[in-house]
Protein backbone atom coordinates (compact mmCIF):
# COMPACT_ATOMS: atom_id res chain seq x y z
CA UNK A 1 0.00 0.00 0.00
CA UNK A 2 1.25 3.44 -0.79
CA UNK A 3 2.93 5.70 1.91
CA UNK A 4 0.01 7.60 3.54
CA UNK A 5 1.20 11.45 3.38
CA UNK A 6 -0.40 13.84 6.28
CA UNK A 7 0.23 17.60 5.91
CA UNK A 8 -1.94 21.19 5.97
CA UNK A 9 -3.53 21.93 2.42
CA UNK A 10 -1.83 25.15 0.64
CA UNK A 11 -4.03 27.81 -0.88
CA UNK A 12 -2.57 26.58 -4.45
CA UNK A 13 -4.07 22.96 -3.66
CA UNK A 14 -6.91 23.77 -1.39
CA UNK A 15 -9.31 22.06 -3.79
CA UNK A 16 -8.18 18.58 -2.89
CA UNK A 17 -10.60 18.59 -0.29
CA UNK A 18 -13.47 18.16 -2.70
CA UNK A 19 -12.36 15.39 -4.04
CA UNK A 20 -12.87 12.66 -1.40
CA UNK A 21 -16.66 11.88 -1.40
CA UNK A 22 -18.54 12.87 0.90
CA UNK A 23 -19.78 9.74 2.90
CA UNK A 24 -23.43 9.62 4.34
CA UNK A 25 -23.47 13.28 4.56
CA UNK A 26 -22.36 12.83 8.11
CA UNK A 27 -20.06 15.26 9.96
CA UNK A 28 -20.44 18.10 7.52
CA UNK A 29 -19.51 21.23 8.10
CA UNK A 30 -21.12 21.27 12.19
CA UNK A 31 -21.24 24.99 11.90
CA UNK A 32 -23.41 25.01 8.74
CA UNK A 33 -20.90 25.75 6.44
CA UNK A 34 -19.92 24.59 2.96
CA UNK A 35 -16.28 24.39 2.69
CA UNK A 36 -14.61 27.04 1.17
CA UNK A 37 -11.49 28.47 1.78
CA UNK A 38 -11.27 32.37 2.88
CA UNK A 39 -10.25 33.40 -0.21
CA UNK A 40 -12.77 32.06 -2.05
CA UNK A 41 -15.78 33.82 0.08
CA UNK A 42 -15.81 30.56 2.68
CA UNK A 43 -14.74 30.92 6.32
CA UNK A 44 -11.87 27.97 6.38
CA UNK A 45 -8.15 28.10 6.43
CA UNK A 46 -5.93 26.38 4.29
CA UNK A 47 -3.58 25.79 7.23
CA UNK A 48 -6.66 24.54 9.33
CA UNK A 49 -7.31 22.28 6.95
CA UNK A 50 -5.64 18.69 6.77
CA UNK A 51 -5.50 15.53 4.45
CA UNK A 52 -4.16 12.02 4.05
CA UNK A 53 -3.04 11.40 0.72
CA UNK A 54 -2.12 8.13 -1.12
CA UNK A 55 -0.20 8.98 -3.92
CA UNK A 56 -2.51 11.74 -5.30
CA UNK A 57 -5.60 10.83 -3.62
CA UNK A 58 -6.80 11.79 -0.34
CA UNK A 59 -8.24 9.24 2.01
CA UNK A 60 -9.00 11.25 4.65
CA UNK A 61 -9.58 15.09 5.53
CA UNK A 62 -10.49 17.01 8.33
CA UNK A 63 -11.06 21.29 8.43
CA UNK A 64 -10.73 23.00 11.88
CA UNK A 65 -13.01 26.12 12.48
CA UNK A 66 -12.78 29.39 13.96
CA UNK A 67 -14.31 32.58 13.75
CA UNK A 68 -12.48 35.61 11.71
CA UNK A 69 -10.62 36.66 15.15
CA UNK A 70 -9.52 33.16 16.47
CA UNK A 71 -5.74 32.99 16.74
CA UNK A 72 -6.48 29.48 16.44
CA UNK A 73 -9.44 26.93 15.97
CA UNK A 74 -12.36 26.34 17.79
CA UNK A 75 -13.60 23.06 16.67
CA UNK A 76 -13.18 20.17 14.21
CA UNK A 77 -15.81 20.96 12.27
CA UNK A 78 -15.67 18.58 9.55
CA UNK A 79 -13.79 14.84 9.51
CA UNK A 80 -14.20 12.01 7.21
CA UNK A 81 -12.07 9.31 5.26
CA UNK A 82 -12.45 6.73 2.02
CA UNK A 83 -14.24 3.21 3.21
CA UNK A 84 -11.49 1.21 4.72
CA UNK A 85 -9.50 4.45 5.63
CA UNK A 86 -10.31 4.61 9.31
CA UNK A 87 -7.16 4.21 10.60
CA UNK A 88 -5.69 6.83 8.15
CA UNK A 89 -8.49 9.10 9.49
CA UNK A 90 -7.12 8.38 13.18
CA UNK A 91 -3.70 9.41 11.80
CA UNK A 92 -4.29 12.29 10.30
CA UNK A 93 -5.83 13.49 14.14
CA UNK A 94 -2.84 12.70 15.78
CA UNK A 95 -0.31 14.20 13.81
CA UNK A 96 -2.26 17.78 13.41
CA UNK A 97 -0.83 20.04 15.64
CA UNK A 98 -4.86 20.94 16.76
CA UNK A 99 -6.61 19.59 20.23
CA UNK A 100 -10.45 21.45 20.06
CA UNK A 101 -13.46 19.67 20.18
CA UNK A 102 -14.82 17.73 17.33
CA UNK A 103 -18.29 18.11 16.98
CA UNK A 104 -20.06 15.49 14.97
CA UNK A 105 -23.10 16.64 13.82
CA UNK A 106 -26.08 13.60 12.64
CA UNK A 107 -29.69 13.29 11.61
CA UNK A 108 -32.12 12.69 14.40
CA UNK A 109 -33.18 9.62 15.44
CA UNK A 110 -29.27 8.45 13.43
CA UNK A 111 -28.79 5.10 15.66
CA UNK A 112 -32.08 3.94 13.46
CA UNK A 113 -30.46 4.47 10.07
CA UNK A 114 -28.23 1.84 9.54
CA UNK A 115 -25.99 3.75 6.54
CA UNK A 116 -26.10 6.96 8.53
CA UNK A 117 -24.88 5.03 12.02
CA UNK A 118 -22.15 3.31 10.23
CA UNK A 119 -20.78 6.61 9.31
CA UNK A 120 -21.32 8.07 12.60
CA UNK A 121 -20.12 5.29 14.40
CA UNK A 122 -16.52 5.16 12.44
CA UNK A 123 -15.59 8.38 12.33
CA UNK A 124 -16.17 8.19 16.66
CA UNK A 125 -14.07 5.50 16.48
CA UNK A 126 -11.69 6.83 14.27
CA UNK A 127 -11.45 10.05 16.65
CA UNK A 128 -11.25 7.43 20.09
CA UNK A 129 -8.32 5.80 18.23
CA UNK A 130 -7.05 9.74 17.76
CA UNK A 131 -7.16 9.76 22.00
CA UNK A 132 -10.29 11.47 21.92
CA UNK A 133 -13.77 10.42 23.94
CA UNK A 134 -17.29 11.27 24.01
CA UNK A 135 -18.13 14.06 26.32
CA UNK A 136 -21.79 14.06 25.48
CA UNK A 137 -24.34 13.91 23.21
CA UNK A 138 -26.72 16.74 22.27
CA UNK A 139 -29.89 17.66 20.44
CA UNK A 140 -29.48 20.73 17.78
CA UNK A 141 -32.80 23.16 17.71
CA UNK A 142 -34.01 25.13 14.98
CA UNK A 143 -37.24 27.44 15.58
CA UNK A 144 -38.38 29.09 12.41
CA UNK A 145 -41.18 31.87 11.72
CA UNK A 146 -43.00 28.39 10.67
CA UNK A 147 -43.11 27.36 14.40
CA UNK A 148 -45.31 28.35 17.48
CA UNK A 149 -44.08 31.56 18.86
CA UNK A 150 -44.75 31.30 22.58
CA UNK A 151 -46.27 33.91 24.68
CA UNK A 152 -44.84 35.52 27.52
CA UNK A 153 -45.98 33.47 30.81
CA UNK A 154 -45.10 37.18 32.61
CA UNK A 155 -43.84 35.57 35.57
CA UNK A 156 -40.23 37.14 35.67
CA UNK A 157 -39.35 40.45 34.92
CA UNK A 158 -35.86 40.82 32.87
CA UNK A 159 -33.38 43.72 33.04
CA UNK A 160 -29.93 43.97 30.93
CA UNK A 161 -27.28 43.93 33.25
CA UNK A 162 -23.68 45.62 32.09
CA UNK A 163 -21.53 44.76 35.21
CA UNK A 164 -19.22 41.58 34.36
CA UNK A 165 -18.64 40.75 37.97
CA UNK A 166 -22.49 40.47 38.25
CA UNK A 167 -23.03 38.48 35.50
CA UNK A 168 -19.97 36.24 36.44
CA UNK A 169 -21.43 35.37 40.09
CA UNK A 170 -24.54 34.70 38.74
CA UNK A 171 -23.16 32.32 36.53
CA UNK A 172 -20.87 30.71 39.08
CA UNK A 173 -24.66 29.96 40.91
CA UNK A 174 -25.75 28.76 38.07
CA UNK A 175 -23.35 26.29 37.28
CA UNK A 176 -22.36 25.28 41.09
CA UNK A 177 -24.80 22.17 40.66
CA UNK A 178 -25.18 21.27 36.98
CA UNK A 179 -26.46 18.80 34.44
CA UNK A 180 -24.15 20.64 31.49
CA UNK A 181 -21.55 18.11 30.66
CA UNK A 182 -19.19 20.65 29.22
CA UNK A 183 -19.83 22.90 32.52
CA UNK A 184 -18.83 19.42 34.53
CA UNK A 185 -15.62 18.89 32.29
CA UNK A 186 -14.35 22.54 33.66
CA UNK A 187 -15.91 22.11 37.05
CA UNK A 188 -13.33 18.74 37.26
CA UNK A 189 -10.64 20.80 35.64
CA UNK A 190 -8.15 22.52 37.39
CA UNK A 191 -9.53 25.97 37.07
CA UNK A 192 -13.04 24.37 38.83
CA UNK A 193 -16.08 26.50 39.19
CA UNK A 194 -14.45 29.79 38.26
CA UNK A 195 -13.11 28.14 35.02
CA UNK A 196 -16.57 27.11 34.10
CA UNK A 197 -18.14 30.42 34.90
CA UNK A 198 -15.58 32.37 33.06
CA UNK A 199 -15.92 29.65 30.13
CA UNK A 200 -19.25 31.27 29.68
CA UNK A 201 -18.39 34.72 29.48
CA UNK A 202 -15.82 34.47 27.26
CA UNK A 203 -18.45 32.92 24.91
CA UNK A 204 -20.66 35.46 25.22
CA UNK A 205 -17.97 38.26 24.82
CA UNK A 206 -16.72 35.92 21.30
CA UNK A 207 -19.93 36.27 20.17
CA UNK A 208 -20.59 39.01 17.74
CA UNK A 209 -23.91 40.65 18.94
CA UNK A 210 -24.58 43.63 21.30
CA UNK A 211 -23.55 43.15 25.22
CA UNK A 212 -26.49 44.81 25.98
CA UNK A 213 -28.80 42.17 25.02
CA UNK A 214 -27.51 40.10 28.05
CA UNK A 215 -30.19 39.94 31.04
CA UNK A 216 -30.89 38.60 34.29
CA UNK A 217 -34.25 37.63 35.23
CA UNK A 218 -35.94 38.91 38.93
CA UNK A 219 -38.71 37.32 40.44
CA UNK A 220 -41.87 39.09 41.89
CA UNK A 221 -39.84 39.62 45.09
CA UNK A 222 -36.89 40.83 43.65
CA UNK A 223 -34.76 37.71 43.80
CA UNK A 224 -32.49 36.31 40.47
CA UNK A 225 -34.34 33.56 39.24
CA UNK A 226 -31.45 33.39 36.31
CA UNK A 227 -29.68 34.34 33.40
CA UNK A 228 -30.90 34.45 29.70
CA UNK A 229 -28.10 35.38 26.41
CA UNK A 230 -29.79 36.05 23.44
CA UNK A 231 -26.66 36.01 20.73
CA UNK A 232 -25.59 35.91 17.31
CA UNK A 233 -22.76 33.47 16.30
CA UNK A 234 -20.90 33.81 13.32
CA UNK A 235 -24.01 31.53 12.06
CA UNK A 236 -26.64 33.32 12.92
CA UNK A 237 -28.91 34.25 15.84
CA UNK A 238 -28.74 31.64 18.25
CA UNK A 239 -30.06 30.82 22.24
CA UNK A 240 -26.50 31.88 23.65
CA UNK A 241 -27.47 30.80 27.17
CA UNK A 242 -30.15 29.73 29.80
CA UNK A 243 -29.54 29.26 33.06
CA UNK A 244 -31.49 29.38 36.26
CA UNK A 245 -29.86 29.57 39.76
CA UNK A 246 -30.36 26.56 42.33
CA UNK A 247 -32.67 28.34 44.59
CA UNK A 248 -35.18 29.08 42.04
CA UNK A 249 -35.40 26.06 40.56
CA UNK A 250 -38.40 23.58 40.76
CA UNK A 251 -40.65 26.39 39.06
CA UNK A 252 -40.00 25.71 35.27
CA UNK A 253 -38.36 29.06 34.85
CA UNK A 254 -36.08 27.66 32.15
CA UNK A 255 -39.31 27.66 30.04
CA UNK A 256 -39.99 31.04 30.61
CA UNK A 257 -36.24 32.33 30.32
CA UNK A 258 -36.28 30.63 26.85
CA UNK A 259 -38.87 32.14 25.93
CA UNK A 260 -37.95 35.36 26.58
CA UNK A 261 -34.75 34.69 24.56
CA UNK A 262 -36.55 33.66 21.71
CA UNK A 263 -39.07 36.22 21.40
CA UNK A 264 -36.08 38.91 21.80
CA UNK A 265 -34.63 37.55 19.09
CA UNK A 266 -37.54 37.56 16.91
CA UNK A 267 -38.31 41.28 17.81
CA UNK A 268 -34.72 41.90 16.77
CA UNK A 269 -35.96 40.42 13.03
CA UNK A 270 -34.24 36.75 13.67
CA UNK A 271 -36.16 34.62 10.90
CA UNK A 272 -33.85 31.07 12.18
CA UNK A 273 -33.09 30.66 16.06
CA UNK A 274 -30.42 27.82 16.90
CA UNK A 275 -30.32 26.24 20.33
CA UNK A 276 -29.06 23.04 21.82
CA UNK A 277 -28.95 21.45 24.89
CA UNK A 278 -27.59 18.18 26.31
CA UNK A 279 -29.20 14.91 25.89
CA UNK A 280 -29.38 14.43 29.27
CA UNK A 281 -30.74 17.56 30.29
CA UNK A 282 -34.32 16.78 30.74
CA UNK A 283 -35.69 19.46 32.00
CA UNK A 284 -34.05 21.90 29.57
CA UNK A 285 -34.96 19.55 26.50
CA UNK A 286 -38.88 19.48 27.73
CA UNK A 287 -38.61 23.37 27.92
CA UNK A 288 -37.23 23.68 24.16
CA UNK A 289 -40.24 21.09 23.26
CA UNK A 290 -42.94 23.09 25.30
CA UNK A 291 -41.40 26.49 23.50
CA UNK A 292 -42.07 25.28 19.79
CA UNK A 293 -38.24 24.22 19.21
CA UNK A 294 -37.69 21.08 16.79
CA UNK A 295 -34.88 18.91 16.82
CA UNK A 296 -33.07 19.40 13.47
CA UNK A 297 -29.68 17.65 14.28
CA UNK A 298 -28.11 15.59 16.63
CA UNK A 299 -24.39 16.48 17.73
CA UNK A 300 -21.97 14.22 19.31
CA UNK A 301 -19.18 16.27 21.12
CA UNK A 302 -15.75 14.12 21.52
CA UNK A 303 -12.45 15.93 23.21
CA UNK A 304 -9.13 14.82 24.53
CA UNK A 305 -8.31 14.14 27.74
CA UNK A 306 -7.47 16.82 30.18
CA UNK A 307 -4.29 17.31 31.68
Amino acid sequence: MTDLVIRALAPSDADLFHSLHDIALVGRGAFGHRYATVADGGEYRPDWTWAALRGNTVVARAAWWGSPDDTAPIALDWFDFAPGEEEAGAELLRRAPFRSEYSLLVPPGWREAPEVRAAAEGRIAAARAAGMEVLVERYRYTWTPDCPLPERPGRLTFRPEPDDAVILDVLRRVHSVTLDAHARRDIEGPGGLEAAARSELDFFHWCPSPREWWQLAYTPDGEVAGIQVPAHNPSGPCIGFIGVVPEARGHGYGYDLLVECTRFLVEQGAESIAGATDRANAPMAAAFARAGHPVTQERIDLVFAQG
